[in-house]
């Protein structure tokens, strides 16, 4: 397994509770839009057996092409060991990065695509829709609905609709009107629904959509495929 250490090179307070931490790219370090990668703490390989306290598993929120390799997370005041350390850390600071792996690329098969997100979820699907507007080849239309209850919506001058690029994204505070929006985006009998956030929400998201008539090939999680295999059939 190879490690890369990185230097945190900016950190941005995007609200209050969620930061972004921009790492360095190191030498040979590669990716592609919708990835993740495993962010060890100073000290996680110290032992023969690496301290899983000390690494997560995070989402990358910028593309290669802006040179730099962004973590978006949220931090509360009552928080774990490991984001407490993360918090501390200033510029300067090193952390590693390893494993890293893409569960959802951009499907190009002349689809909608509707990316459900809730909260810092937002990282994943950043870059995804950079990506698309660059090169919206293979995509009919890209939409985006995000649900926040803070409403301290994050990277907003990436989720702005463009009716001209064929992008729609909507942003709302309330389960009730999200879950609403998803079964008018459920209407789509022939789009791609990607969706990013916690098990609960990833769960609740599929019941709608599968009674919805929405099959389970058309649903892509930032999961390994056993762990999709496993949310897809209960």
């Amino acid at each position: 397994m190879q490690i890369h250490w990185a230097k945190i090179n900016k950190i941005i307070q995007e609200a209050p509770e969620i930061r972004t931490y921009f790492l360095e790219c190191p030498k040979d370090f590669d990716w592609e839009e919708g990835s993740f990668t495993h962010l060890g703490l100073e000290g996680f390989n110290d032992e023969d057996n690496p301290s899983r306290n000390l690494v997560r598993h995070m989402s990358i929120s910028t593309l290669p092409q802006e040179n730099t390799i962004g973590i978006t997370t949220r931090i509360k005041e009552q928080c774990s060991e490991y984001k407490s350390i993360l918090r501390n850390l200033e510029v300067g600071d090193q952390v590693a990065i390893f494993r890293t792996f893409c569960n959802v690329p951009l499907k190009r098969e002349n689809k909608n695509i509707y990316l459900l997100s809730s909260g810092v979820g937002l990282a994943t699907f950043r870059p995804l829709i950079l990506d698309y507007l660059e090169r919206a080849e293979g995509i009919n239309h890209m939409y985006s609905l995000n649900i926040e209850s803070s409403k301290n919506f994050l990277f907003s001058d990436v989720f702005e609709s463009a009716s001209e690029k064929h992008f729609t994204s909507q942003f709302v505070d309330n389960r009730k009107e999200y879950y609403e929006k998803v079964k008018n985006h459920a209407l789509d009998k022939d789009g791609l629904f990607y969706i990013v956030g916690s098990d609960r929400f990833l769960e609740e998201n599929i019941a709608v959509l599968l009674k919805q008539g929405i099959e389970p090939t058309q649903i892509m999680l930032d999961k390994r495929e056993q762990e999709v295999s496993n949310f897809l059939s209960k």
